[in-house]
C-alpha cells in the first residue's frame, strides 16, 4: 500500500479523488492501492527547553545560553493531533511506501519530514511536486514522482531556520526578560522580528526627531499652467524675493519645447511581496490577510502556489497561457466577463514571449503567481478583488509597452528661468488592462496622485512665445520621512531596510532580504500581538514598549537588517547546497554564547517600562 500525506484534509481529499482513493476512513482516504491521510499544518515542532534537561525548565539568568547536545522533535501538544498522528504512524509504518504530497516549499518539506520521523517510517519516500491545485497538475506530478532525497537540501535548509530561530529566540527571549523586562514582563526577541521592529522604531525616530525647516519656492502662472524656477529651493525668504523682484513686470517667454518619445513595459508579473504591497496600498488589505486569501485562491484551483520570491515564467509554461487566456476569457463575476475584451486583442495570433516574463534561470522552485485557467467562481468580494489583480497582471503581461511623450518646457522671465514637464500617453498598451474597469480599487493614494501630476498633458507651446505671467513665491516647509504602512515595510524587509526604486537592483537585494516571503507577515502579525506597534489607519506605530526594546538592545547582531539578511543568504545558499548547514549552526551558537556574555556584563540598570495592556501578560514565549 502507498500512503501520500498531504497538508491539510482539503488538500487530501482531491489528491484522493484524482489517484482513486474514494473510500472514506477514520483519519484517511483508501483505494486503488493509495491511502491519503493528512497533517493539519505542524504536528511536530522541536521540543522545548525542559524537554532536553529539568534545569532550563525554570528561567534562569546562569543557565543561558541554552545549547542542547543534539535537537529533536515533539508532537505539538493537541488531542486532535495527537489523534491524527496516531492514524499516520500506523499507516506509515505498514506502508510499501510514501508519497510526501506536502506544499512545495521549504516549510511544506519540513513539516513532512518531522511527521515520517517521528512515525518511524522505513520504507521508500517519493515527493509530489506541483504548482497549482488543478486535476491535470495533480495528475501531472503523480507521472513525475521524484525521489525524496532531491529534496534534501530544502529540508536541511529548514531545519537550519527552525534551529537558528530556536537557539536565537529561546536564549535571548529569557536573557532579556530576566535581564531587562522587572521579571514581570516577557521580552520577546527573534531572529526576524526584532530587526523588523527596529526598522520601524529607527523610521519613528527620525519622524519625532525631525524639525520642518522653511523654505521658498519660486513659480509662475503662464497660460494657465505653472512653471517652477529651475535654480530649486530658496533657503531664505530674503533670496526668493531677490529673485521675485527680477522677473515682476516682464514677459515670460519659452525658451525650449523638447519632446522626448518613451516606452514603458508591462510591470512583471507578481510575487507574494508584491501581491502583499499592492494589495495593502490599493485594498488596505494585511499582509497576513492576503496571504490568507491567496491560499485560498490557491487551493480553490484558481491561482497558482503563492509562497513565491519570483516575478518569472519558466520557459515549459508558455505553451499553457493560451487555455489559461481561455479560463479567464471564461470567467463570470455577477454574470458579467470582466476579462473577455481584454483578451480579445491577442486573440487569433501567437502570445508574445518576451525575456521579462518567461525566463527559467530566474525559476527555482516555483514561478510567479498566475491564474490556473480554471474559470474561477464563488469568491466572496476580497477573494475577488485579489483573483482581479493577478489575472490583470497576467493578461496584460502579452500586451504591447505603453507608448508616451515628455514635453519638457523652458521658459524665461527677466535672468531666472523656468521649467514645467507633462507625459502625454500616446497608445496605452498594457495600461487599458490595468486601470480599465478597475472600480473596485480604493481611492488613489498620494503616490498615485504624484503620477497623476507627473502624467498631466500640457497645451501647445512654441519657441519664442511669451506673454504675460503671474509670479508667486511660496513658503513651504521640510517634511519628515513618511510611516512605514504594511507595503513599505514589506518592500524594506524584501531588501534588508535599503530603499530602492530599480526594480532590477530589488531583484538583487532579495537574496538578502530578512524572512521568508511567506513568513513576513507572520512576523508583521508577531509585532501586533506583542503590543510592539500598532495601526493608526495605514501608518505602523511603534508603541512605548517597542521603543523602549529596541533601545535596550545594544547587541547590533540582534536588531541590524544587514545581518539577518546575511543569515538568510546562507540560508538559501544551504538550499543550494552551497553552504554548511553544520556552519550555519556553528556560527549562532557562538553569536547567542557572545551576547549572552555582553548582556550580563552590563552593569547600566536599564529597565524597560510596562505597557498597561502588557501588565496582565504571563510569562510565555
Amino acid at each position: 500500500m502507498i500512503v501520500c500525506i498531504a497538508e491539510k484534509p482539503s488538500v487530501a481529499r482531491d489528491i484522493a479523488r484524482i489517484i482513486g482513493a474514494n473510500a472514506s476512513r477514520q483519519g484517511y482516504m483508501e483505494g486503488n492501492g493509495y491511502q491519503v491521510t493528512w497533517t493539519f499544518g505542524h504536528l511536530c515542532t522541536l521540543k522545548e527547553p525542559h524537554d532536553y534537561t529539568p534545569m532550563w525548565k525554570s528561567w534562569s539568568l546562569s543557565a543561558l545560553p541554552m545549547i542542547p547536545q543534539r535537537f529533536g522533535i515533539k508532537l505539538i501538544e493537541d488531542e486532535g493531533i495527537k489523534k491524527q498522528f496516531a492514524i499516520i504512524e500506523k499507516l506509515m509504518q505498514a506502508a510499501d511506501g510514501i508519497v510526501n504530497c506536502g506544499d512545495a516549499g521549504q516549510e511544506g518539506e519540513l513539516i513532512q519530514r518531522w511527521v515520517m520521523q517521528k512515525a518511524q517510517a522505513k520504507c521508500p519516500v517519493k515527493r509530489l511536486w506541483i504548482s497549482s491545485m488543478t486535476d491535470e497538475a495533480i495528475r501531472e506530478g503523480f507521472q513525475q514522482l521524484k525521489d525524496q532525497t532531491e529534496y534534501q537540501p530544502l529540508y536541511l535548509a529548514g531545519l537550519s531556520r527552525a534551529i537558528g530561530d530556536w537557539i536565537l529566540g529561546m536564549n535571548a527571549t529569557r536573557l532579556y526578560t530576566l535581564k531587562y523586562g522587572q521579571n514581570r514582563q516577557v521580552l520577546s526577541i527573534g531572529r526576524v522580528q526584532t530587526p523588523t521592529l527596529a526598522l520601524i522604531v529607527n523610521r519613528q525616530k527620525e519622524i519625532d526627531n525631525f524639525k520642518p525647516e522653511p523654505y521658498w519656492v519660486l513659480s509662475t502662472i503662464y497660460r494657465d499652467t505653472t512653471f517652477t524656477a529651475t535654480q530649486g529651493k530658496f533657503k531664505n525668504k530674503e533670496e526668493g524675493e531677490a529673485a521675485f523682484s527680477l522677473i515682476e513686470g516682464k514677459p515670460f517667454e519659452v525658451t525650449s519645447v523638447q519632446k522626448k518619445a518613451g516606452k514603458e513595459l508591462p510591470p512583471q508579473l507578481y510575487d507574494l511581496t508584491s501581491l502583499q504591497v499592492d494589495c495593502n496600498k490599493k485594498f488596505g488589505y494585511s499582509a497576513e490577510m492576503t496571504l490568507n486569501l491567496i491560499q485560498s485562491l490557491y487551493e480553490k484551483k484558481f491561482t497558482t502556489y503563492p509562497r513565491v520570491d519570483t516575478q518569472y515564467l519558466s520557459d515549459d509554461i508558455y505553451p499553457k497561457c493560451p487555455g489559461i487566456m481561455n479560463g479567464l476569457f471564461q470567467t463570470k463575476f455577477g454574470g458579467q466577463a470582466p476579462y473577455a475584451d481584454l483578451i480579445r486583442p491577442l486573440g487569433g495570433k501567437p502570445l508574445k514571449k518576451d525575456k521579462k516574463v518567461f525566463d527559467t534561470s530566474k525559476v527555482t522552485d516555483h514561478h510567479a503567481i498566475i491564474p490556473t485557467g480554471v474559470p474561477a467562481q464563488g469568491l466572496s468580494d476580497a477573494e475577488q478583488h485579489v483573483f482581479d489583480l493577478i489575472a490583470r497582471r497576467f493578461i496584460g503581461a502579452f500586451y504591447p509597452e505603453c507608448k508616451f511623450s515628455t514635453t519638457t518646457v523652458l521658459g524665461k522671465a527677466g535672468e531666472v528661468e523656468f521649467k514645467v514637464t507633462g507625459k502625454e500617453i500616446l497608445d496605452p498598451g498594457w495600461r487599458v488592462v490595468q486601470y480599465v474597469s478597475s472600480s473596485q480599487q480604493q481611492p488613489s493614494d498620494e503616490d498615485d496622485k504624484e503620477k497623476k501630476d507627473e502624467e498631466r498633458t500640457l497645451p501647445t507651446f512654441v519657441k519664442g512665445e511669451s506673454g504675460p505671467h503671474t509670479p508667486t513665491l511660496t513658503e513651504k516647509m521640510t517634511t519628515p520621512p513618511p510611516y512605514y504602512t504594511e507595503a513599505t515595510l514589506l518592500r524594506a524587509m524584501e531588501t534588508a531596510g535599503k530603499f530602492v526604486e530599480d526594480e532590477e537592483l530589488r531583484a538583487a537585494l532579495k537574496e538578502n532580504g530578512i524572512g521568508r516571503p511567506s513568513s513576513r507577515a507572520g512576523i508583521i502579525e508577531t509585532l501586533f500581538k506583542r503590543h510592539y506597534i500598532r495601526r493608526e489607519r495605514k501608518r505602523l506605530v511603534a508603541t512605548p514598549t517597542g521603543i523602549e526594546l529596541i533601545d535596550l538592545i545594544k547587541e547590533e547582531l540582534l536588531k541590524s537588517c544587514e545581518l539577518t539578511g546575511i543569515w538568510e543568504k546562507k540560508l538559501r545558499d544551504i538550499e543550494h547546497k552551497t553552504y554548511d548547514p553544520a556552519q550555519f549552526i556553528n556560527e549562532l551558537k557562538q553569536q547567542i554564547t557572545e551576547i549572552v556574555r555582553q548582556v550580563l556584563a552590563d552593569n547600566e540598570n536599564r529597565r524597560i517600562t510596562l505597557m498597561p495592556e502588557e501588565k496582565k501578560k504571563g510569562k510565555k514565549q
